[in-house]
């Protein structure tokens, strides 16, 4: 990526389809950004209403990424639509700009080593074993709302100190109201202006307020020197340069943030994992094999890498369905993207979902689930910006160590007790922001 040479490239080839198909393919940005990438190549654009909206670019190639990814806050920030409607999560490590993300993440970095995260597997193999427990006798269960409670478990005792497998229902609801809220505004091409008092937003509003009560409700059990560990590290975390903490609000803030990413993307990866190998029951068994005797509570990097098939079985899951299907970013300056020259002012919509599905890296089966591509010497996984799932560069996902740690320890829990037969042929998508289920995914569950 370079700022110098930008002006004497051309700019990337223009999305010529009818509007309302551009449209649609926005709107379902997973499998659209594919579209766009076998119909215009891995880097192209589109212009609505040019005296009215910005220019919008979509990338899917590994150079891409890897130049807007790793550019200076000064060349590429967040400044894009889907981060315009975010702010009422409060200002927070995820849609921060650039001059105030800087000392935000200095100051949360260090909560997340993988020291810190790993000090949090007790908390994980507690709330895994009894799940395990549970749907053993439950026979039937659906996948999506099963391992969301699970995954809501585990953040309410090791972020809050909290048991809040019994607001499961209402949050699940509240969290996914507000992220197709953020994305219906987000890739709409006009929108009413932020103050603008409407039924939706009001609704927006309360959904909001049933995620922050439950971060200030963390917040006083650690007030009161209860056990809400990742609460407590984050108040008394300081500033490595100025020394500076961060307050009451930014807390919540934050809290807010690690809930609704935390909750929805774990369960989705191990939703989409234990779907799979229901329908692979010979890969499960193997899976199962690996884990069989291992401590759930004491699981750490180094272990994870002791654990071959289970890692591969997941990244597989990660690479077909990532946490998020694309990530927004703007041009501030004129900068260079996989050879190509996008204006400041540009949308920057980066594919992962597109990246990840394409034959041209992945090979001519890119679509199918077959994890032993990992293993291959030429595989795509190689090339470090082909493989995604929790960004890249200074911006990448800051809890992307504890979301793995979660997703194996859950997987290893359950799969060690329990054997899994999918109903459905199918795992249906959405995009209510992150990538989700898009409806019921139900499996048999019996004991091993």
């Amino acid at each position: 990526m370079s700022t110098l040479t930008a002006a004497t490239l051309p700019e990337p080839p223009l999305v010529d389809l009818p509007l309302r198909q551009v449209l649609h393919h926005v709107r379902h940005y997973h499998t659209g950004l594919e579209v766009f990438r076998d119909q215009f190549g891995p880097v192209s654009r589109i212009r609505i209403a040019p005296r009215v909206l910005p220019p919008f670019a979509f990338v899917t190639s590994p150079q891409g990424m890897h130049d807007v990814l790793t550019a200076s806050g000064e060349d590429v920030d967040k400044k894009t639509v889907f981060h315009k409607q975010t702010w009422l999560w409060g200002w927070n490590v995820f849609n921060m700009v650039h001059e105030d993300w800087v000392p935000r993440r200095r100051i949360l970095q260090p909560v997340f080593t993988k020291k810190h995260v790993e000090s949090f597997t007790g908390h994980m193999a507690k709330s895994a074993d009894e799940v395990a427990a549970e749907w053993a006798d439950a026979g039937r269960i659906s996948l999506n709302s099963a391992t969301r409670s699970l995954t809501l478990r585990v953040l309410g005792r090791s972020l809050f100190g909290l048991e809040l497998q019994h607001d499961a229902p209402v949050l699940e609801q509240a969290v996914e109201d507000q992220l197709f809220y953020i994305t219906k505004r987000g890739t709409a091409p006009v929108r009413a202006p932020v103050w603008l008092p409407t039924p939706q937003r009001a609704r927006f509003r309360r959904n909001v307020a049933v995620v922050k009560e439950i971060a200030e409700r963390g917040l006083r059990v650690a007030e009161a020197g209860g056990d809400a560990e990742l609460v407590q590290k984050l108040r008394d975390a300081r500033d490595p340069e100025t020394g500076a903490q961060l307050s009451r609000q930014a807390i919540i803030d934050e809290l807010n943030v690690f809930l609704l990413a935390g909750h929805d993307t774990t369960a989705t990866t191990l939703a989409y994992t234990l779907w799979q190998l229901g329908r692979h029951h010979e890969l499960q068994d193997q899976v199962a094999a690996e884990v069989a005797d291992l401590d759930l509570s004491a699981v750490t990097d180094a272990v994870m890498k002791t654990l071959p098939t289970t890692m591969k079985v997941l990244h597989e899951s990660l690479r077909l369905c990532p946490p998020a299907a694309a990530i927004g970013r703007s041009a501030t300056r004129d900068i260079e993207v996989d050879g190509f020259r996008l204006a400041a002012g540009t949308q920057i919509f980066l594919g992962l979902y597109a990246l990840h599905r394409d034959p041209a890296i992945w090979g001519a089966d890119a679509a199918e689930f077959r994890p032993d591509r990992f293993d291959e010497p030429e595989g795509g996984h190689k090339n470090r910006w082909a493989f995604l799932p929790f960004g890249g560069g200074h911006r990448s996902c800051i809890g992307d160590h504890f979301a793995m740690i979660e997703a194996v320890i859950a997987l290893a829990a359950l799969v060690q007790r329990l054997r899994f037969t999918s109903v459905e042929e199918e795992f249906p998508l959405a995009l209510p922001f992150t990538m989700t289920a898009g409806g019921p995914i139900p499996a048999h569950v019996e004991r091993r």
